[in-house]
């Protein structure tokens, strides 16, 4: 096929992609690099979370209202508490990792979009990384950037694939 002729083909190809592949005309990568980054940024701060600032800064990301939905911890309904729960069990405690491959980003048309991966539970002081958990985040697109609303984690287990309680 001629150059021509393949940039042709792929105008077409991207013409028809389905709405469910965009957000605000962004392409499905760029919202998968938007997403991506803000993880990083989000879990940057949370690993760092018993530092002066960062536990603020890691707060920054999440809507007034979040609802947090682990299966061994319970559910808290808003940042304040959500961040209270941070502070007292994780902070200086255990970082959280983003498993490579595990991310997955879907839009949500006129919203945001879904995240959804595995993260490794790493303790700080030894740096092992003996626990696995799955998540979902919802991030919902305001006119002041990226917030949270949603968090699911679940299927907290060893990294051996044992339930944990």
């Amino acid at each position: 096929m001629k150059p021509r002729h393949i940039a042709i083909v792929a105008a077409l190809a991207w013409g028809t992609c389905s709405a469910r592949d965009q957000l605000d005309g962004q392409p499905p990568a760029s919202l998968e690099g938007t997403i991506s980054s803000l993880d990083s940024a989000v879990f940057g701060a949370f690993n760092r979370c018993a530092e002066p600032g960062q536990l603020e800064a890691h707060a920054a990301y999440f809507a007034e209202d979040v609802e947090f939905y682990h299966d061994t911890g319970g559910v808290t309904w808003n940042r304040a508490d959500m961040l209270a729960n941070t502070q007292r069990y994780a902070c200086g405690h255990f970082t959280r990792e983003l498993l490579p491959g595990s991310l997955a980003v879907y839009p949500i048309k006129d919203f945001g979009a879904i995240e959804q991966g595995t993260r490794r539970l790493c303790q700080q002081g030894s740096g092992k990384c003996e626990g696995l958990a799955d998540f979902v985040i919802v991030w919902h697109r305001t006119a002041d950037g990226w917030r949270i609303t949603r968090v699911l984690s679940y299927g907290h287990r060893a990294a051996d694939g044992t339930p944990q309680s």
